[in-house]
């Protein structure tokens, strides 16, 4: 399971240092608005598909996918929100 969270990131990685002009990650690494705008649509997405009781893995796959190629995208890296994590842990 966390292989797959694992191969996705480095794949965001590699198209953030490579960039493949056909790769839709490549895209929202190079448009920051539209990263920005797709973050805010799967979460709406999301919480509708809660309410609804209904597609809620699919729009939470969609909601972490596009997190974390904003996240990255932006300096942020899951090493360090996973550190952040452990420290709240009680």
């Amino acid at each position: 399971m966390l292989k797959t969270l694992e191969n996705l990131i480095l794949t965001i990685r590699q198209k953030k240092t490579s960039p493949d002009e056909k790769s839709y990650t490549s895209k929202l690494l190079r448009d920051k608005n539209l990263s920005v705008e797709k973050v805010k649509e799967e979460i709406a997405e999301l919480i509708e598909a809660v309410e609804n009781n209904s597609n809620t893995v699919h729009e939470a796959a969609d909601v972490l996918y596009h997190l974390l190629v904003y996240l990255e995208g932006n300096g942020v890296r899951i090493e360090d929100i996973m550190l952040e994590l452990d420290k709240r842990r009680k």
